[in-house]
């Protein structure tokens, strides 16, 4: 075991000394001021105190986790924040790992909403539904989560089960194309009862957690399909059987028809971790999940678990579950129950059996994530020499990277590519139409605009940005004054006869980092691996540019055709900023930057 023996800062024992016996949030910084560790207590006083021992001096507790020990050898500073409660502390806790991602605590970024399936059972003829939140009503029964095959398992319902296929189908008063087809009842013409509409929902919900039945109608119906060579509609209903059928985990572990669990299993890698989550309603597996997460060398198993209890059981998510099961018992678990049943109104608890047919459901969880660890493939080990080579504070597996267009000041646009494991992830590419002139308070405006975004969206492992030095600067900058731990290098172009020399494999880019330039060989992977990204943001922005070029182009043709000269189109652009806002404005409002003739034009429907 390595010793770790070192001297810790005088500032640092002086804010220990002082800790009120409060229930907080405390951080440790380093000497750059950069954000190590985030705590939380029920008493700050105590629970940092047992970070340290005071004699015979002032030194690290050796009974410490190694990953601990290092970081307090890193640390200067010590912050702390006091709260209401051990609860708050608690969200509080979480809240800023997710915002500001701290060198030591591990960051789990499966953070996404599961959908649910709901019906409201207040009306007479009522349909199902999806939604990812609380639906409010007395009579809401909800089904799930569904992490995929939610809607599929939507559309083979109405495929197959004569329900009200629309919301408007009962507002309109009489039979529509669906009763004809055969795929209605019509109530809307009273063809059926509530009571025997009834009986059709409960046939259904069966449907919907037990399954067989369901995917039996499915595949009767598309050997139908295919015998009247109806090939599309069977290639359909083909594809919503095997999207169902991926929905669960095979099980022959059954309990009563009354259990509702959730289970929890996290098992941590060499390389990367695995959050496994099976869903059980009704004493049936009825769906699952699964997502990676890196850090591995930081892990820590209570971390892990509040971290994915804490996302997953949102403020405004339904709790279905009975209980929650998880793979290992973990120190803050009481606590964690404990804020759940507050905010879901309802007494929850977390257990780890230990015996019994709920510890061979654990048992499944945990062995489906060591078998998903097994399925990886070996990788690339290209984003742990980049780390290694440019220093990094963590390997780079989830990128940012920043670019932004514009031409003469025209249509100035910025666009943020994102890149993770490997893989464009482009549900996260972002766009930004931006206001100011220079392309360095352009730079400024779309980081600001990113990191208010934090909160909901975890910042990534890296940034890469499009520039010089005054970019890296000015990130760095932005994300100090918001105490966010996050590695930055910028690209900067070749230039052949002032202009970028794009030419993989030839271009000779430059690359800044907090520690000064690195020149690559132009043959260098690594270079490679960074032009990738930057060009994929060049892409991705310059696309976005013509787009915002051609739409401008449009409304000032219209502009033209209603008699608005250039002099005052171009007051009103630099007054509004976009066309659309200049459209939308008041007689008022135009008339303060035009004469009242062309206020009169421009909010005239005739061109």
């Amino acid at each position: 075991m390595q010793e770790y023996s070192f001297t810790l800062s005088q500032a640092l024992s002086q804010t220990v000394s002082g800790l009120p016996d409060q229930p907080g949030v405390y951080q440790y910084f380093d000497a750059k001021g950069k954000l190590l560790y985030v705590g939380k207590a029920k008493s700050l006083k105590k629970r940092v105190r047992s970070y340290f021992r005071f004699t015979p001096q002032f030194a690290p507790n050796p009974a410490l986790s190694m990953r601990i020990l290092k970081m307090l050898h890193e640390a200067e500073k010590l912050d702390y924040i006091i709260v209401g409660s051990e609860e708050d502390a608690l969200i509080l806790e979480n809240s800023l790992i997710k915002q500001l991602g701290p060198k030591y605590n591990i960051l789990l970024r499966d953070d996404k909403t599961y959908p649910y399936i709901y019906i409201d059972e207040s009306e007479d003829f009522p349909r199902f539904e999806i939604t990812r939140k609380v639906v409010k009503g007395k009579k809401i029964t909800y089904y799930g989560p569904f992490p995929s095959g939610g809607r599929s398992l939507l559309d083979a319902i109405y495929e197959l089960y004569r329900l009200v296929q629309k919301k408007s189908c009962l507002r309109e008063g009489k039979a529509c194309l669906f009763y004809q087809i055969k795929r209605c009842l019509a109530p809307c013409e009273g063809k059926v009862s509530p009571a025997e509409y009834a009986a059709i929902i409960e046939e259904v919900k069966e449907a919907i957690v037990k399954r067989k039945s369901l995917i039996s109608k499915i595949e009767e119906r598309m050997f139908s399909l295919a015998a009247q060579e109806r090939y599309e509609e069977a290639a359909r209903m083909r594809d919503i059987s095997t999207a169902i059928n991926e929905l669960t985990i095979s099980s022959t572990i059954d309990l009563a028809n009354d259990t509702n669990l959730d289970i929890f299993a996290i098992v941590n890698g060499d390389e990367r971790g695995v959050v496994v989550k099976l869903f059980m309603r009704g004493g049936k597996i009825i769906s699952s999940s699964f997502s990676y997460f890196r850090q591995t060398h930081i892990y820590d198993s209570n971390e892990a678990y509040k971290q994915a209890l804490l996302e997953f059981y949102t403020v405004d998510s339904p709790f279905v579950s009975g209980d929650i099961l998880t793979a290992e018992s973990f120190e803050d678990s009481e606590e964690i129950a404990a804020t759940l049943s507050h905010r879901f109104h309802k007494k929850i608890e977390i257990r780890t059996p230990l015996r019994g047919p709920k510890a061979r459901l654990v048992a499944l969880a945990v062995q489906n994530a060591n078998e998903l660890l097994k399925q990886q493939a070996p990788e690339s080990y290209i984003e742990q020499d980049i780390a290694h080579t440019l220093d990094l504070g963590r390997i780079p597996y989830r990128i940012e990277t920043f670019d932004n267009s514009h031409m003469m000041g025209e249509a100035t646009v910025g666009a943020m590519v994102v890149r993770d494991e490997g893989k464009w992830d482009k549900s996260s590419y972002r766009r930004y139409q931006l206001s100011h002139g220079d392309e360095y308070a352009q730079m400024r405006e779309m980081l600001t605009r990113r990191i208010e975004d934090f909160p909901e969206n975890p910042p990534p492992d890296l940034w890469i940005l499009d520039g010089g030095a005054a970019n890296l600067s000015l990130a760095n900058k932005l994300l100090d004054e918001a105490g966010v731990n996050l590695d930055v290098i910028a690209i900067a172009k070749e230039k052949l006869d002032f202009k970028a020399h794009r030419a993989k494999g030839a271009a000779k880019d430059t690359i800044y980092t907090q520690n000064g330039i690195i020149e690559f060989k132009p043959a260098d992977k690594r270079l490679h691996w960074i032009q990738l990204q930057r060009d994929e943001a060049h892409r991705f922005a310059i696309a976005y540019h013509q787009k915002k070029k051609r739409e401008a182009d449009k409304s000032i043709k219209i502009m033209e055709k209603k008699g608005v000269g250039e002099a005052s189109l171009k007051k009103l652009i630099n007054y509004f900023g976009t066309f659309e806002a200049i459209e939308n404005a008041s007689f008022e409002e135009l008339s303060k930057v035009v004469n009242a003739r062309v206020a009169r034009a421009i909010l005239s429907e005739s061109i």
